[in-house]
C-alpha cells in the first residue's frame, strides 16, 4: 500500500476527568434548573423544564493538547505503539501521564 496516514492522539493522565451525564440527570439538579430558568426565562413565572426521552448525553473531560504525526500506511497493525514512540522521542509523558488516545487516523 503507497501513501501515509496522519495519526492524531493525545496523552491521558491518571487524574483526568473523563465522566457522561444524561440531560435528564443535568436538569434534576436544582442549582443547574434555577440557572436556566433565570437564563432564558427571565420575568416568567411556572416554568417548566423538560428533557426529550431521547438520551442526549453530554460529556464533561479534561481539555487536551493533541499531538500528530505521519506514518506509512504499511505500519498501520503498530500505529498505538508508534504513537507511544512519538510521545517518548518528543518527551511528552510526564509523572502519571503515560497513556495514550488515539483521537483521528487520516489517510493521504
Amino acid at each position: 500500500m503507497d501513501g501515509k496516514i496522519l495519526v492524531t492522539y493525545k496523552i491521558l493522565c491518571k487524574s483526568d476527568l473523563n465522566k457522561s451525564i444524561t440531560l435528564e440527570a443535568l436538569l434534576q439538579n436544582e442549582k443547574v434548573l434555577k440557572a436556566i430558568k433565570s437564563e432564558f426565562a427571565k420575568g416568567f413565572r411556572n416554568i417548566d423544564v423538560k428533557a426529550a426521552a431521547n438520551e442526549c448525553k453530554i460529556k464533561i473531560e479534561t481539555q487536551k493538547e493533541l499531538h500528530s504525526f505521519e506514518v506509512d500506511k504499511n505500519d498501520f497493525a503498530d500505529i498505538l505503539v508508534l504513537a507511544e514512540e512519538h510521545a517518548t522521542a518528543n518527551k511528552l509523558f510526564k509523572k502519571d501521564c503515560e497513556r495514550v488516545e488515539l483521537i483521528d487516523l487520516e489517510t493521504r
